[in-house]
């Protein structure tokens, strides 16, 4: 589309494609009808004529910058056109149009769906946080674990918004006191559902029937969560579980019981290491094997420090070679800390993995509970 306007603004030529473009006659638009027709703002008039008057003082468009302009036509439609405008002879202006119609209206789109994603994202962020205070609402008080003890931590970083990991806690009216560290299923918003779920069961198990001796415990968690994740009889069998470290403490017997469904529990007597390996099955898979949960209970010493805690921690690649951390490590980063109180070894141990990950992301979610007797 070519446009020629004279020194005194007024149009005096319109090529034949302005037919095709506009839908009006090349005649149509000439003198005043260009700004007339075209537009049907009067201040979008009056710019586009103080514009072209600039030009026109100009002696020369050295710096012309393409510009974008919406116009009607005669059919009450829109045409964006990418005008190049230049000095012609006798001090006219020379403006050569291309129609970006198509294109501007693809950037609309583009940019309509980017704000409907943007929405639909925020939406979904704003789930999961309010899905994280859920999570939250759910957890044990940790002053309450730290008040039971002599001392006491509880490390807990998911590696989302919300965790697949779970700590649990309950001081029964016997004085028993149950303390446990579940891995569940996945991580993420999953994970997270799967920890609810967890939640639900140890309370139904441990407060609600009263169950006490942790082996007991766990067949009943199998069977508990076996049935919450089948209730449908469509044949399908799920996969999820989780892995639980459970320790019962009876202060006035002086005495721990410990059981756990593919997760140790850590002592350190004496500034050395007693690890109380897992049973090796896990609780909610593995529906058609025949499990066997085994307790083993020790007599407590002043000072012993038990941990109980998920796999995140060991897992988390990090250091110069990109390795795992490994439970090696950790133990040995444990006996390090052994003069520490335990809310320092909860800050160490948060500080040590911040280390050892530096830019690498983190794999999973982390919990570990730190009891001090």
């Amino acid at each position: 589309l070519i446009v020629v306007v004279n020194h005194q603004g007024k149009v005096e030529y319109v090529s034949p494609s302005a037919k095709r473009i506009l839908g009006f006659e090349p005649e149509q638009l000439m003198g005043e009808g260009w700004w007339n027709l075209t537009r049907t703002n009067d201040k979008d008039r009056t710019d586009i004529k103080a514009l072209t008057f600039r030009q026109l003082e100009q002696d020369s468009l050295i710096e012309a910058v393409p510009y974008e302009s919406l116009l009607k036509t005669a059919a009450g439609k829109d045409k964006w056109i990418l005008w190049n405008t230049s000095k012609g002879p006798a001090n006219t202006l020379v403006g050569i149009g291309h129609d970006i119609t198509d294109r501007k209206n693809a950037e609309q789109k583009l940019l309509e769906k980017h704000i409907e994603l943007e929405q639909h994202n925020k939406d979904m962020l704003d789930s999961i946080n309010y899905a994280s205070r859920i999570q939250e609402a759910i957890l044990p008080d940790i002053s309450k674990i730290k008040d039971t003890f002599k001392d006491a931590f509880v490390l807990y970083q998911p590696k989302d918004v919300v965790s697949g990991d779970h700590y649990f806690f309950h001081h029964a009216n016997s004085g028993l006191i149950f303390v446990a560290a579940v891995d569940c299923t996945g991580h993420g918003v999953p994970g997270a559902l799967m920890s609810i779920v967890a939640n639900g069961i140890l309370n139904e198990v441990i407060v609600k029937k009263g169950i006490e001796e942790p082996s007991e415990i766990l067949y009943a968690l199998d069977e508990e969560l076996f049935s919450a994740l089948n209730k449908k009889s469509n044949g399908g069998i799920s996969n999820d579980g989780m892995d639980v470290a459970l320790g019962v403490f009876d202060l006035k017997k002086n005495t721990l019981t410990y059981s756990g469904a593919f997760r140790p529990m850590l002592l350190v007597r004496d500034n050395a290491f007693i690890e109380f390996e897992g049973n090796r099955y896990p609780i909610g898979f593995y529906a058609d094997v025949k499990k066997k949960f085994v307790s083993q209970t020790i007599e407590l010493e002043e000072n012993d420090t038990f941990y109980f805690f998920t796999d995140g921690y060991c897992d988390q690649f990090g250091g110069e070679l990109k390795k795992k951390f490994n439970r090696k490590r950790f133990k040995e980063l444990l006996l390090s800390a052994q003069s520490m109180e335990m809310e320092e070894q909860e800050s160490f141990l948060s500080y040590a993995l911040k280390n050892w990950r530096q830019d690498e992301p983190q794999v999973d979610d982390v919990c570990i509970i730190g009891v001090r007797i």
